[in-house]
């Protein structure tokens, strides 16, 4: 036996299945645990990755006596060094045996490989973009974790420190319950903001799933664009982007809780995507869509207990006018009636003010922080 790390880069189709595989057995008895869809994983690997013509990756396997016990995933991500004029290598799909030797291996081969390519900083985790899973869980541990989050061992944010990476910002995550005394006002707010700006709340039901979605996406992607540009770790979306995120997001999407908000010339203004919370179902197929799995899937999507928080856009025109009123509102209604147990917010920057004020209005319970880490690398 021997102690000594070996890193290699995950190039053949076996290293590839390997670096997808491994965190499922690290967490096969963690109950948190949830995992991402198997074939979108294994599609990073290829050209059908739409982030492909705009970033470059690089994959690592840290075996020892030639098993593996940890990996990570660099990404140099073109689109936002160039908007925020940084030399910056990202980190994801970092996973590890609790051993600081496996970790710091890991992450020298990383820096070494940013270096060549003139960086000089790493951060992390951050994927492609903000729609991907992101953040090192450091509270929490307890919760079961959602689809389009990332769970972690408590080890790891020792693993990060003792690699030399401190802390560049947090995401706080809440659990939304119903309010404990109905809120009049909200109501009538959320009606006057309609009234007077000449919105109107789309009737999802007149259309079919897909033609509700290719009826309005590009409104969508244009508040996703011009709300979040200025929030950590996002980037515009290409076209190849949107396709793909549609792709993987239709199959799971309920349109009862895609909540557009138009205005007279049917411009989408303001929207709300929430996810049927299915977390239970992919960790009986870990990850893989088998018959059984996809039929789990489906009922969960179809009749959800919890419902997941995606995306929430207000056109920056509109952010005066009350219009969040009206999501809140169709929020807590779910809650009232008892059809919806709960809320997950997944993740809000510590800093966005404006998000973290909304909650008030719910039975609000913060139960998870997510870290973003940073170090700087010389050359």
């Amino acid at each position: 036996m021997t102690n000594s790390v070996q890193i290699i880069e995950a190039k053949t189709p076996g290293q590839r299945r390997e670096f997808v595989r491994f965190p499922l057995r690290l967490y096969r008895d963690c109950p948190q645990f949830v995992p991402p869809l198997y074939s979108d994983e294994m599609k990073i690997f290829t050209d059908r990755n739409a982030y492909a013509d705009t970033c470059e990756s690089v994959f690592y396997l840290a075996l020892r006596d030639g098993k593996t016990v940890g990996r990570i995933q660099g990404i140099i991500q073109r689109q936002s060094n160039e908007l925020h004029h940084e030399k910056r290598l990202r980190f994801t799909r970092f996973d590890a045996i609790n051993d600081l030797s496996v970790a710091r291996a890991l992450f020298q081969s990383l820096e070494d490989w940013g270096r060549k390519q003139g960086l000089d900083t790493v951060c992390g985790p951050l994927g492609y973009s903000d729609l991907e899973r992101e953040g090192l869980l450091i509270e929490g541990f307890d919760h079961l974790s959602t689809f389009e989050e990332q769970y972690n061992y408590d080890y790891y944010a020792a693993l990060m420190e003792g690699c030399g990476y401190a802390k560049e910002i947090d995401w706080l995550e809440f659990r939304l319950r119903a309010p404990k005394e109905k809120n009049e006002m909200l109501a009538r707010v959320a009606e006057r903001a309609l009234e007077l700006s000449r919105l109107h709340v789309v009737d999802a039901d007149q259309y079919t799933k897909k033609a509700y979605v290719d009826k309005y996406k590009d409104g969508v992607f244009e508040c996703i664009d011009r709300c979040y540009s200025h929030l950590y770790g996002t980037v515009p979306f290409t076209e190849s982007m949107k396709s793909q995120l549609i792709d993987q997001f239709m199959l799971i999407i309920n349109k009862k809780y895609l909540i557009i908000i138009c205005d007279e010339n049917d411009r989408v203004v303001s929207f709300a995507l929430c996810f049927p919370g299915f977390g239970e179902s992919l960790q009986k197929s870990g990850g893989r869509l088998t018959p059984a799995g996809l039929m789990r899937l489906l009922q969960a999507v179809r009749s959800p207990k919890v419902v997941d928080l995606g995306l929430v856009a207000v056109l920056p025109e509109y952010q005066s006018a009350g219009i969040n009123a009206v999501m809140l509102q169709k929020m807590t209604e779910y809650l009232e009636s008892g059809e919806i147990e709960y809320f997950e917010t997944n993740l809000n920057l510590e800093t966005n003010t404006q998000v973290l004020a909304q909650w008030k209005y719910f039975d609000a319970h913060q139960h998870k922080r997510r870290r973003s880490y940073i170090k700087t690398i010389h050359p």
